[in-house]
């Protein structure tokens, strides 16, 4: 039996100018040790544990020209069928699915709206060996302008069952999904959906931004600007956690999280908390 549902959120990594700052970074971050790196066939992909566990990885970016960027794999149990169903959708395939090694296979996917992310189907790499955990992966949401197009995109590709979460005092619209079968709500959501309004600057593209938790969101956030990060939303509170989004010393984004409950959402998006 597999270990994820169909389109739920099974890996990250962080793309980067220069991995072993990011080593040293997320070291004293979030405590993660790293494996030696996978080898000039691999790109010097880099495994990162916590606890022992396989939570993450760094990448060496292979073009300095593409994005320093945190990234979110979708499981798929075949990720050709899931390309062709991506394709028949409207979305587009960045990267075809290709083998690593006996590790599994993966893909790179664009939404409707722009938005990237990749798949993995597991081979001997299964994905996260803990979450929902401090200093582990916790959540996912999608930023994006293309609301309608996205919506009947995920359904689509990957049978997703919506709630949606709107705040009308705010004017915030927020939906999560839930795997097919389920009963939608926040759970059993995997992930979710928020929107880029005219708020927010034209050039800010369509994105995925992702979570970890943590014990002390404050705390967190006070160490990653001592170690040369820097906080594009400061923390603020919401009915699940104590929330604040933080670019690395190299610029990757990601959001923090405390007191995390398992597949629960922010209140607002932290695009909305800058606004």
């Amino acid at each position: 039996m597999a270990a994820f549902a169909e389109g739920a959120p099974c890996w990250v990594d962080a793309s980067l100018p220069d991995v072993e700052a990011g080593k040293r970074f997320y070291g004293e971050l979030f405590g993660w040790t790293f494996g030696p790196g996978a080898g000039p066939r691999y790109g010097g992909y880099t495994q990162a544990y916590s606890l022992g566990r396989n939570v993450a990885a760094l990448a060496p970016k292979p073009d300095g020209r593409m994005p320093t960027v945190w990234g979110v794999y979708l499981y798929t149990s075949d990720a050709y069928a899931c390309a062709a169903r991506i394709r028949a959708a409207g979305g587009q395939m960045v990267m075809d699915p290709q083998p690593v090694g006996p590790y599994g296979t993966a893909a790179m996917a664009a939404d409707p709206g722009g938005a990237v992310f990749g798949l993995w189907q597991p081979g001997t790499h299964h994905g996260f060996d803990a979450q929902q955990e401090p200093y582990t992966y916790c959540w996912s949401e999608v930023y994006t302008r293309a609301r309608d197009a996205v919506d009947v995109f995920y359904s689509k590709v990957f049978g997703y069952v919506p709630e949606d979460q709107d705040d009308p005092g705010s004017g915030v619209e927020y939906r999560v999904w839930s795997p097919p079968g389920s009963v939608p709500g926040s759970d059993t959501a995997v992930l979710g959906r928020t929107m880029i309004t005219d708020a927010f600057p034209e050039i800010m593209p369509a994105h995925f931004l992702l979570y970890f938790a943590v014990p002390d969101c404050d705390q967190t956030v006070a160490t990653a600007k001592r170690l040369g990060g820097r906080v594009t939303a400061d923390p603020f509170d919401t009915p699940y956690g104590r929330i604040a989004v933080l670019a690395d010393n190299q610029g990757a984004v990601f959001g923090i999280l405390s007191e995390p409950r398992a597949k629960a959402r922010p209140e607002q998006g932290p695009e909305q908390a800058r606004a």
